[in-house]
């Protein structure tokens, strides 16, 4: 019997660090990095199988004319019409997944074109087997559930899918340094791949005559897949976009509507010699303006067809970056939300005039003010005269009648 050991450093074929090189062959490394920790010294059989399958097709073989892959291993499968999964040989090439029934097959049964990518979750829900986790890949023409292995294999699928999709290494995955380090080269490699390849067909080019009048809003510079993913990603902000057709000389409106799943129509809209735009259907209907060309196709669909308004979502809080003076590490802060204190009250002003001048004389008799004559705009001061109050005058009569009375009494 052959030492534990000793059996891990023979060289055996499928495990040369070349065979690991993503895009050269099919690689053995995700099987060997989906596997338990445990499982690496204790199998290595296991790992041995896992040798490059591409190469036994023969260098011109029918898996030599895929794209590169990126990853690999076994999946279970069911699609949106399917009742039952099937365990498959899937393989990431480029940005589609093949299907196989096995890994020594040259020919896959089915492929998916992940141009058409929605979303990617978990499925919490459990199957018969215990360590097995499952994913919900939905895409523009329905749902297909995948069940990996084991979570660390979902992870890794979830990594390797997201930076097809996106082009970009996602940040939201618990993964290994090593295992984002790879997840880098297949973004640059696949970036690099869409550069280079020839297209199958013309791509959407932006459109080589102007517009005439002003742009409806619902208009978006996408291409026919992107205008479908975008409607079926934002239902709710309506069912139809104007978009550049693909000659780079036509528009198109793209719609959207539910009918046991996702049903998109595509119409040509192009633009007259004389003026004004046609959409181009069985009885061309003419429009003056880009916004009758909307304005129609909702009149026709009775208001089912709504124009596509996407509004990007605005900060609720208010941020700002300041570099920390000790150790200069750049912190993201929120402002407070509480309200600015307020300016303190300035004091009433007084009045340079007393109110009641009259009621502070030091007088017996109050006098009164009056005015013969109202104030006039050129002059507003008034003239002022004094005269005798009706109280004084009483007081007056009464004294001089009872001065009168004690005369009279005296004589």
């Amino acid at each position: 019997m052959i030492p534990r050991h000793s059996r891990l450093h023979q060289p055996a074929v499928g495990l040369l660090p070349q065979h690991y090189l993503i895009g050269e062959g099919v690689s053995s490394l995700p099987e060997l990095l989906s596997a338990p920790l445990s499982s690496v010294g204790a199998k290595p059989a296991t790992l041995m199988a896992a040798a490059p399958v591409r190469q036994r097709s023969g260098p011109g073989g029918p898996r030599a004319q895929l794209p590169p892959c990126y990853y690999e291993g076994y999946l279970e499968k069911r699609g949106p019409k399917e009742k039952a999964s099937r365990r498959l040989w899937t393989c990431l090439c480029g940005n589609s997944l093949y299907f196989f029934n096995n890994a020594k097959d040259s020919h896959y049964v089915e492929k998916l074109d992940l141009s058409g990518f929605v979303s990617l979750k978990d499925d919490c829900s459990r199957d018969r087997n215990l360590e097995a986790a499952r994913l919900i890949l939905r895409m523009k023409d329905g749902e297909t559930k995948l069940t990996a292995p084991n979570l660390e294999s979902r992870e890794l699928w979830k990594g390797f899918l997201y930076s097809v999709v996106d082009l970009n290494v996602p940040s939201c995955l618990t993964l290994l340094p090593g295992q984002l380090q790879m997840l880098k080269e297949v973004v640059d490699k696949e970036r690099s791949r869409r550069r280079t390849r020839t297209p199958t067909r013309a791509p959407p080019s932006p459109l080589s005559v102007p517009l005439v009048g002003e742009i409806p809003p619902c208009f978006r510079p996408v291409s026919r897949t992107e205008a479908e993913v975008l409607l079926e990603r934002h239902p709710d902000c309506g069912n139809m976009l104007l978009r550049p057709g693909r000659d780079g000389c036509s528009l198109a409106v793209t719609t959207r509507q539910d009918l046991n799943g996702s049903v998109f129509r595509h119409y040509r809209v192009t633009q007259r010699d004389q003026g004004g735009y046609v959409i181009d259907v069985e009885n061309p209907i003419p429009c003056a303006t880009l916004h009758e060309v909307i304005d129609a196709l909702v009149e026709k669909t009775a208001g089912t067809l709504q124009p596509f308004l996407l509004e990007e979502p605005y900060e609720e809080n208010i941020t700002y970056v300041s570099a920390n003076d000790e150790n200069g590490e750049r912190i993201l802060h929120t402002a407070p939300s509480s309200p600015l204190p307020k300016a303190p009250a300035l004091p009433p002003k007084q009045d340079r005039w007393p109110s009641s001048p009259l009621s502070r004389s030091p007088a017996p008799d109050r006098r009164i003010l009056t005015s013969p004559a109202p104030a006039s705009p050129t002059n507003p001061m008034r003239r002022l005269i004094l005269s005798p109050s009706p109280l004084a005058q009483t007081l007056n009569e009464e004294l001089k009648m009872k001065l009168e009375k004690r005369r009279a009494s005296q004589e």
